[in-house]
């Protein structure tokens, strides 16, 4: 006779994440900025394993689990693609002089006192515009890195400074996968949900580009004039440094505008920058081939090696040494393992309950507005940890909610902000999480060193939760809205 299934309780559905907590920050403390390479990816593994262990002692089949595993993975495999397009977008825009040439003209323009908050502010555009924290990382957060490094600022701050920008124009954009997500799952409409995400986004904005205006004017920052000279000439030497480079950008910006997907759009970008290297960074191609030739054979095999491989421009300068290096498609492989791990371990843990049973659970402590409110981010913060995916963080608790909500008189703008000021913006916050991964390896920071900065991710969920205890702007239903 078939073992029946049956439902976890809150001890057994618990035991895969104490066992991947405690695994991970052993983990973390032994190999420190290494645990990225592979040894945080195998302790999820090892989470999966007993959380599907646990999973059969409930009674679900081997074949069930495998199905919730792949299932997982398949969630992510668009973000997997626009992962591998983005290394090669990297590595395009670095062999045609765009990034080094965002660099260059920002090295003459930026003070360095106000150099985060115009990072801030900078990425909070861009990310506006284009409706794509992963985007605006991965073009204007990397020659804002660089940058940073070259004037000396502690490249952490430059990624919270990135980051916050980019997580701002991501949240508030129409044109954003999230800011549509949230109010659908919700139950309001788009522009209803930007409106009432104001309340507490422009306050967390405003707070964090206070915080780095502040760090700016405090932090000494070891750049001197001489040395940012020797920078400048650099990278002067070593591409063709001109306003057209940036024609490509614009052209991403204008797709984007355009909503055409982001595939295409990063496919057209990085092919743009290609085209741009052939015509401004001949010498450079050549440089990354490694011979002379034929020079159809040089231009292929140089432009090739940029899109999959790690490449480096080599100068007598050893800070536009590192300045200047990518790892291409190649470069993106142990983050698209990180994902494939950590959407293995909650597959698992989805396909067998265990997270339904700790979300339930949390229900049961809600008896108020603000205790609602709270517990809605902090089930979304649980997923981004959990599933490791911002979607999920978003779906799954807004499921969760809608009804509750509705039962206690609330508007369902009041869950769609709180799931984007919660869901959204925390994934990055999570080293294993899709995003937390993505923009580590983009920025190629550890994320341990940029956490702490990320202000506005961090301040986001509070504010959203203060509001809910203080009753500010808490929309309640009007009759007919059920």
């Amino acid at each position: 006779m078939p073992q029946q299934k049956r439902e976890a309780t809150l001890l057994e559905a618990s035991i895969p994440i104490i066992f991947l907590i405690v695994l991970l920050f052993i983990n973390v403390s032994i190999f420190g900025d290494s645990a990225l390479d592979g040894s945080n990816q195998i302790v999820l593994i090892f989470a999966a394993l007993v959380a599907s262990i646990l999973a059969i002692r409930l009674g679900y089949k081997w074949h069930e689990i495998r199905e919730g595993i792949i299932k997982s993975i398949s969630s992510a495999m668009s973000g997997i693609l626009i992962l591998l397009l983005i290394g090669s977008l990297a590595g395009s825009w670095m062999i045609s002089g765009i990034v080094p040439a965002m660099i260059y003209y920002g090295l003459q323009i930026v003070n360095p006192s106000i150099f985060l908050f115009a990072s801030c502010l900078v990425c909070s555009i861009v990310s506006l515009a284009t409706g794509s924290s992963w985007t605006t990382s991965a073009t204007i957060g990397i020659a804002l890195v660089g940058i940073g490094r070259a004037l000396d600022i502690n490249e952490g701050m430059v990624a919270g400074a990135v980051l916050s920008g980019a997580y701002f124009g991501d949240k508030m954009s129409p044109l954003s996968d999230t800011t549509n997500l949230a109010p659908s799952m919700a139950g309001t409409d788009l522009f209803t949900h930007i409106r009432y995400m104001a309340y507490t986004t422009v306050p967390s904005i405003s707070i964090t580009l206070i915080i780095f205006l502040i760090l700016g004017f405090s932090y000494n920052s070891g750049a001197n004039m001489n040395s940012t000279a020797t920078i400048l000439y650099a990278i002067d030497s070593a591409f063709y440094i001109s306003a057209w480079l940036f024609l490509v950008p614009i052209f991403m910006v204008v797709l984007i505008l355009k909503k055409v997907a982001p595939i295409p759009a990063l496919m057209a970008a990085t092919l743009s920058g290609i085209l741009f290297a052939l015509i401004f960074q001949r010498d450079v191609i050549q440089e990354i081939a490694g011979f002379s030739g034929a020079y159809w054979k040089v231009m292929f095999v140089g432009s090739m090696k940029a899109l999959y491989g790690s490449v480096a421009i080599v100068t007598d300068n050893e800070m536009v040494n590192e300045l200047l290096s990518s790892g291409g498609m190649a470069g993106m492989l142990k983050t698209i393992w990180l994902i494939i791990a950590a959407m293995t371990f909650g597959g698992v843990m989805e396909a067998s309950g265990m997270l339904r049973t700790i979300a339930h659970s949390v229900l049961k402590l809600v008896k108020s507005t603000g205790s609602l409110i709270a517990s809605t981010a902090g089930t979304c913060i649980f997923f981004n940890i959990t599933a490791s995916d911002q979607y999920l963080a978003i779906v799954v608790p807004g499921r969760m909610y809608a009804d509750i909500y509705k039962e206690k008189n609330l508007a369902p703008e009041n869950l769609s902000r709180t799931l984007e000021d919660s869901g959204t913006v925390t994934s990055v916050l999570v080293p294993w999480n899709t995003c937390g991964a993505f923009h580590s390896t983009v920025l190629a920071i550890n994320p341990l060193d940029f956490i702490p900065y990320c202000f506005f991710n961090i301040i986001s969920p509070i504010m959203t939760i203060t509001f809910g205890f203080l009753n500010i702007k808490i929309k309640k239903l009007v009759q007919g809205d059920n």
